[in-house]
């Protein structure tokens, strides 16, 4: 079908107004568009979403930008203005926002590098900063790419790194834990490594560095597919789940956009 704003409505409202999704759908992350758009009969979908019980959530960066000095890598952009543009979000009736910040495994070039990660740190912290101080709850979602052809452990110890210096700026920042929302990735093998892990065994793998790295005051992880089909990911959330040996003093769920 032809990318028409007739045809986007048509798609979001279908979805907006199907029966029984506030069974299983919390929250709506939307862009600019759709936050600001309305059914046919004018409607405006962030009505339509409150009444059903769903919040209504907001995407706010700008895109990636490459990270100048380490080719290969890039940094989130979109803090200029963030903070009149997430007062007129709230105004408009969305709750929380979203923002995406990317990282890629690549060991042979030495990605990601301290650099990088040090600058999607620090920006998702800003961006969290902001959120709060306009009323929005940010989603913080630092995101490990699975392209390539490392193993589990491997990805197990840059999500670490990752996550660990997220947390250190969240921290410094003085966000308020209890106020935002954890997006990562799982921690699996690369989408090209000959060794397959098993549910179980990516459940394990990500509960542990989540365990090591972020604190107990936030309320939830809802991660992101990742490039994994939506059973592979559910799959191993249900795994997570079902794990006595860890502590989890999270909630651990889901943010997936793959299914719909």
């Amino acid at each position: 079908m032809e990318n028409t704003h007739e045809n986007r409505q048509a798609y979001r409202e279908l979805l907006f107004t199907a029966p029984g999704i506030d069974q299983y759908i919390s929250g709506v992350i939307m862009f600019d568009e759709t936050a600001r758009d309305s059914c046919v009969d004018g409607t405006k979908f962030c009505d339509l979403l409150r009444s059903r019980g769903i919040h209504c959530g907001i995407k706010v960066d700008t895109g990636i930008v490459d990270l100048a000095g380490f080719p290969g890598e890039g940094t989130t952009q979109g803090l200029d203005g963030l903070g009149k543009r997430c007062a007129e979000y709230y105004a408009l009736g969305c709750r929380f926002a979203k923002w995406r910040a990317v990282l890629k495994i690549d060991t042979a070039n030495g990605c990601p590098s301290a650099a990088a990660i040090t600058a999607n740190a620090h920006g998702l912290a800003r961006y969290g900063s902001i959120c709060q101080a306009n009323g929005l709850v940010p989603i913080i979602e630092p995101e490990i790419l699975i392209d390539g052809d490392h193993t589990i452990e491997t990805c197990a110890d840059v999500s670490e790194r990752v996550f660990a210096a997220v947390q250190a700026e969240l921290l410094s920042n003085h966000l308020l834990m209890e106020g935002l929302l954890l997006k990562p990735n799982m921690v699996t093998p690369g989408s090209d490594c000959k060794t397959r892990a098993t549910p179980q065994e990516i459940a394990w793998m990500t509960v542990r560095t989540l365990s090591r790295t972020m604190v107990p005051a936030l309320p939830g992880v809802t991660f992101l597919s990742g490039g994994q089909s939506e059973e592979e990911a559910s799959l191993n959330l249900n795994a997570m789940n079902q794990i006595k040996e860890l502590p989890r003093p999270w909630a651990l769920t889901f943010s997936y956009g793959r299914a719909l």
